[in-house]
């Protein structure tokens, strides 16, 4: 390990508890910069074995840190050694950076990517994955971001169409094969902040901050960066799945949602078209919402919005109350107001976006059918080609093809019943449904 610190170094931990429980009579070691190439250590080490009268050897000879000449020759040798790891890690960091610079630093591949070699001088690259679903379903996690505008949405979305995440996993028995997960939040942020889907290379996001660090947790102290920050960022370097265009757009609409997500909260239950967005202009305050008298033939009430974040953390006077029929009617006939030019438009555009949707969907069913097919017909090859006679082998091939034909089974009646509550084209009843909308707007 290295010597640069004494966190991690369990033997050097313990040479100083021996030292000083007074059971060492000198340490050997080939040259001094093998104890410690940290002052701070060197020297703790020095002190102690000054007290305990412990003597220190090398290939070079022996010494005496009670004595005061031997005590400046180690000190010297000390600081030589600090500067000497200063300068490796200089020269380490600097060809690193030269390296990166020319985009050829590169770990494991993010999802949607494998590691190849460049047959022209055998260095690695990234390449887009060649599997047509882990195209697919990398494509439409962009695809669904731009039209739900939120991560959150976008993880119930995948979760309700039953729609996994391709990983190739960097280590373990099945290391680089590909398998199928289910999505969550940290990896779809990853993914959509990740620049190389739009073809650049990024390096320098992750940089140690030493005030963040924890002792003993070498992972720690991260800091992470945009990609405008990053230290270096090479436009253009790999395949593409989005435009720089698009991308551009999905971090701006993070960053919104991120600084929305300080002031405001997601709207509640309830039927108030504007609770969690109403805000007071005396204190700045998020106003809360009421009810009262809700009947049968008045499913919304009294509805009113009070300031009362004074009053209930601090004690204090009520703010400002308003009628919230009065405020909700001013703004639908606002929002009303602005789609009317377009109502035609979008509701043109919701019958597109729709059947694409659907259209991407049948997609993604019928990839995962062909794959489950493929894998219950190797099954099945495998069993038919074993010895009968080794019963061993032929049960336990026999059980996979088994499970395969259960799993295409199951596979086969999920899918009848999306296409039963999700058919592939949109009917014309539904496209009339749609179109409607532009007609039964209150102008």
């Amino acid at each position: 390990m290295s010597g640069s610190s004494i966190v991690g170094r369990e033997g050097f931990q313990r040479l100083l508890a021996e030292i000083s429980a007074d059971r060492v009579g000198i340490v050997l070691d080939l040259e001094m910069s093998r104890l410690a190439r940290s002052c701070k250590d060197w020297h703790t080490l020095l002190e102690l074995c000054a007290i305990y009268r412990v003597l220190l050897a090398d290939a070079d000879g022996l010494y005496d840190p009670s004595n005061h000449n031997d005590r400046q020759l180690l000190g010297l040798k000390g600081t030589m050694s600090e500067a000497e790891l200063h300068i490796l890690k200089t020269r380490m960091h600097q060809g690193m950076w030269n390296k990166a610079e020319r985009g050829e630093v590169l770990n494991h591949p993010p999802i949607g990517y494998i590691r190849s070699v460049k047959a022209r001088d055998g260095a690695g690259d990234y390449v887009i994955d060649p599997d047509a679903q882990v195209q697919e379903v990398v494509g439409m996690v962009f695809i669904q971001f731009e039209r739900l505008d939120s991560i959150n949405g976008l993880l119930h979305w995948m979760v309700n169409q039953e729609i996994k995440v391709p990983v190739r996993p960097h280590f373990g028995s099945d290391r680089g094969e590909l398998s199928w997960r289910r999505p969550n939040r940290v990896t779809l942020c990853n993914m959509l902040h990740h620049p190389i889907y739009a073809g650049a290379y990024r390096w320098g996001h992750r940089e140690v901050d030493a005030r963040k660090k924890i002792a003993g947790r070498p992972t720690t102290g991260r800091t992470l960066k945009s990609h405008e920050d990053c230290r270096v960022l090479i436009r253009d370097r790999f395949d593409t799945y989005i435009d720089w265009e698009t991308f551009e757009r999905i971090q701006a609409k993070l960053r919104k949602n991120s600084h929305l997500g300080k002031k405001l909260s997601a709207p509640r239950h309830g039927p108030s078209v504007l609770a969690g967005l109403v805000v007071c202009g005396c204190c700045g305050h998020r106003m809360l919402v009421s009810y009262a008298n809700i009947r049968k033939d008045n499913p919304t009430g009294s509805l009113r919005y009070s300031c009362q974040r004074e009053a209930i953390d601090y004690g204090g006077a009520l703010c400002q109350s308003l009628s919230g029929e009065s405020l909700e009617v001013f703004v639908t006939a606002r929002l009303l107001q602005v789609v009317e030019p377009a109502s035609l438009e979008v509701s043109l555009a919701a019958v597109e976006g729709i059947q694409r949707e659907r259209e991407r969907l049948q997609s993604h069913w019928k990839q995962r059918l062909t794959r489950l097919n493929y894998e219950a017909e190797v099954a099945r090859k495998s069993y038919a080609a074993v010895d009968p006679e080794n019963r061993l082998v032929a049960k336990e091939l026999e059980r996979r093809w088994e499970e395969a034909l259960r799993e295409q089974e199951q596979l086969n009646v999920e899918y009848d019943r999306f296409q039963a509550s999700t058919p592939a084209k949109l009917s014309d009843d539904e496209r009339r449904a749609i179109k409607s909308l532009s007609e039964s707007l209150p102008w």
